[in-house]
C-alpha cells in the first residue's frame, strides 16, 4: 500500500493558471525516483483540442529540454463532473484532449527508463499548449516514488 507523502511524493509543477499561452511547468529530477506520475487538471470553459506533451530535460532548468522517445502510459478522466473513472488510453509520447468545455484529468506513467540517460535525461516536466482561451485553466503535480523511501524525502526540484 502506498501513502502520500510517504511513499508518493507530491511536488506542485504548475500552480493553476491559464492555458492561453500554454503553459511550461517545472521541472523535476527522477535521479532518486523509482517512478513518477504527471497529473493534469485541466478547467476548459472553452472546448478546445489542448495537447499535452511530458519532457526530458538533462537539469531540473529544463536543460535541453526535448520529448520523450518512447511511449508512456496514459490515462484520461474527460469529464470528471460525470464520472472519477481513468479510462486508459493508447500509449503515446503525449495526449490531446477533446475538443469540449469539460473539466479533464490526464496522467501520464514515467519509468525512468524511459528518459535518455545515455545522453544524461534524468528529469522530466510537461507543456500543455496554448488553447487561446483565457477562460481555460490547467495546474501540473507530479507524483514521485522514491527509490530510497525514509522519513526524510529527498527534494526532487533539485539536481
Amino acid at each position: 500500500m502506498k501513502f502520500i507523502p510517504e511513499d508518493l511524493i507530491p511536488v506542485v509543477g504548475a500552480a493553476p493558471a491559464t492555458t492561453n499561452g500554454g503553459i511550461t511547468a517545472s521541472y523535476i529530477s527522477l535521479k532518486n525516483a523509482q517512478k513518477a506520475w504527471i497529473v493534469v487538471v485541466l478547467k476548459q470553459a472553452v472546448g478546445h483540442a489542448t495537447a499535452i506533451t511530458p519532457k526530458q530535460a538533462t537539469a531540473v532548468a529544463g536543460t535541453g529540454a526535448k520529448n520523450f522517445e518512447k511511449d508512456l502510459e496514459i490515462w484520461a478522466n474527460e469529464d470528471v463532473a460525470t464520472s472519477d473513472a481513468l479510462i486508459q488510453k493508447a500509449a503515446a509520447k503525449s495526449y490531446t484532449v477533446a475538443n469540449t468545455a469539460k473539466n479533464k484529468l490526464v496522467v501520464f506513467a514515467i519509468d525512468p527508463a524511459k528518459l535518455d540517460t545515455a545522453n544524461g535525461f534524468d528529469c522530466i516536466g510537461v507543456s500543455i499548449a496554448d488553447s487561446g482561451q483565457a477562460t481555460n485553466l490547467a495546474s501540473v503535480l507530479y507524483l514521485v516514488e522514491s527509490r530510497y523511501p525514509g522519513a526524510t524525502a529527498a527534494s526532487f526540484a533539485t539536481d
